[in-house]
């Protein structure tokens, strides 16, 4: 009975000191003046510290979360570098993909400059299927009446509007300037794989860009010495080659008429100071002749 009686004595004591009303005032210590004063319990203390503790805990929590990571959390340094580490691989697969498509574009101008054919398909391809003929060349015969037809049109007039005439004929109406001034002294023949023309001119002559186009190939060959190609509008390239000297880098825009480079006698397979000027469309090899007045 005494020991209940004092357990509720000292919760009633701890009850009264939490709820027991104090008054905080505060004087000026010259003359004792009253300057302001405080009304407080220990409850209403308590309550406003645990949650200034809580606010303060929220936002330390927040602060080592985001601006103060680096400092505190350890494994901030290795988020950051495994970040920089899927950057660094997309960036590399993304070069990766442009330097094989650089390469493609290099190898395919190389073939152009070389005057590969391979690409090219004869008649005698054309007729194969799967690397196997299907009709026999001497079995393709023209009948009586189409072989009359034919010799009737090869003495017309309409013979002279080919296919080719037609395929090209956005190309004819176009005007483009003379790379250069002289005369021919080796015409285009695919038979002996003379891809363009050869101009002989004076010595030093300045070679001019023959329509609007970027340069996609000006360097030193074995074969043709200092080349450059130009890209022009509908999958049109110019090429110019045996050059003295390039006057413009690749990927520089130019305009038509304007100096390119100048004529030389650079390369193994030349005899002589000329421009070797070719026309590409599409891959395929034209006649300079019929689109260029020299």
């Amino acid at each position: 009975m005494p020991a209940k009686n004092s357990l509720l004595k000292q919760k009633k004591t701890f009850s009264n000191w939490l709820t027991n009303r104090y008054q905080l005032i505060i004087r000026n210590e010259e003359n004792f003046a009253e300057k302001t004063s405080f009304g407080f319990t220990y409850s209403k203390v308590i309550f406003f510290l645990g949650l200034l503790f809580a606010a303060v805990f929220v936002v330390s929590l927040f602060l080592a979360q985001t601006l103060l990571a680096k400092w505190f959390d350890p494994r901030f340094e290795q988020m950051v570098l495994n970040r920089e580490l899927i950057d660094l691989a997309s960036k590399v697969d993304s070069l990766s993909m442009e330097v094989d498509r650089k390469e493609q574009f290099i190898l395919n101008f190389q073939r152009v400059l070389r005057g590969d054919t391979a690409d090219f398909k004869t008649p005698a391809e054309i007729l194969k299927v799967d690397g196997k003929p299907t009709i026999k060349p001497n079995e393709l015969k023209l009948a009586p009446a189409d072989s009359q037809f034919r010799r009737e049109f090869e003495k017309s007039d309409l013979a002279l509007i080919t296919f080719t005439s037609v395929k090209y004929r956005e190309l004819q109406e176009t005007f483009f300037f003379s790379p250069i001034t002289g005369f021919i002294s080796d015409r285009f023949d695919l038979k002996r794989g003379h891809y363009g023309v050869d101009i002989v001119t004076k010595t030093n002559e300045p070679v001019k860009n023959i329509a609007d186009g970027t340069v996609v190939f000006a360097s030193w060959t074995q074969d043709s010495g200092y080349v450059m190609m130009i890209q022009h509008k509908g999958s049109l390239i110019s090429v110019y080659k045996h050059n003295a000297e390039l006057y413009k880098k690749v990927g520089t825009f130019v305009n038509a008429g304007e100096i390119i480079s100048i004529v030389g006698n650079s390369g193994e397979l030349t005899n002589g100071p000329h421009l070797h000027f070719e026309l590409w469309y599409n891959g395929n090899p034209l006649n300079p002749e019929e689109f260029v007045t020299f």
